[in-house]
């Protein structure tokens, strides 16, 4: 249940933070808030939320590292980013660091709601259809210790890669198009002035299909993407 929710807010600006906090509230979520980086992770660390909203501008600890160590305690936690920071490479930068979820300031506050509804129907749990272990040819992902292997070579994946990858995998032998990634693993509408899907395809192909002879993950021009098994 929503009012069941815990979300922390990692904000400097008070104004937007205390407006968030509000806003939550009004929706039925407990919302606690930091205004310091390092505050912000003492009390990640000693309470318990079910998601939490970083800057990325923070004094005291940034968001980019404080999500890392989120990452680290605790591989599942949702997070979302929400900075003035708009370019590509702070987004990629953002994702790297495990970010879920990353937005622009100004933002909609409809709009960020709507993204934590979604991010929280995916709590542990609901996402594996059949056991913990999901394969594709030679490739094996296991869904409780976030490892994955391909022909018995252990492959490191950031939360994001790990997440399409999984995505990949789950429609495997499908065209997947970049729409439906971007809504699926980004939660977002698709962004037709944005890259960041192909840039995260190509990471994952680096990773996945780089050392071996079959390349898995294919483009089928102009429709999107496949993670295609068997045959070449």
């Amino acid at each position: 249940m929503a009012e069941e929710r815990k979300i922390l807010i990692v904000e400097d600006e008070r104004k937007i933070a205390d407006t968030l906090k509000l806003g939550l509230e009004e929706n039925g979520f407990y919302v606690e808030v930091a205004y310091d980086g390092k505050i912000g992770h003492q009390l990640i660390v000693t309470h318990r939320y079910d998601l939490i909203i970083l800057d990325i501008n923070l004094p005291g600890m940034n968001g980019y590292d404080l999500c890392r160590a989120i990452r680290y305690r605790d591989p599942d936690k949702l997070v979302i980013m929400l900075t003035s920071m708009s370019s590509l490479d702070d987004k990629v930068e953002g994702y790297d660091a495990g970010a879920d979820d990353y937005m622009v300031k100004p933002f909609e506050f409809r709009e960020l709601l709507l993204k934590i509804r979604a991010l929280l129907k995916r709590t542990p749990g609901q996402a594996v259809p059949v056991g913990n272990v999901l394969r594709a040819g030679d490739l094996e992902m296991n869904l409780d210790t976030k490892e994955v292997h391909r022909a018995g070579q252990r492959i490191k994946l950031t939360a994001k890669e790990f997440q399409l990858l999984e995505y990949l995998m789950r429609n495997k032998n499908r065209v997947v198009s970049r729409a439906d990634l971007a809504i699926n693993v980004w939660d977002v509408d698709f962004n037709t002035n944005t890259n960041v899907i192909d840039v995260y395809i190509s990471y994952v192909r680096n990773k996945v299909d780089k050392d071996f002879d079959y390349k898995l993950i294919q483009t089928h021009v102009g429709m999107g993407y496949i993670l295609k098994t068997g045959g070449s």
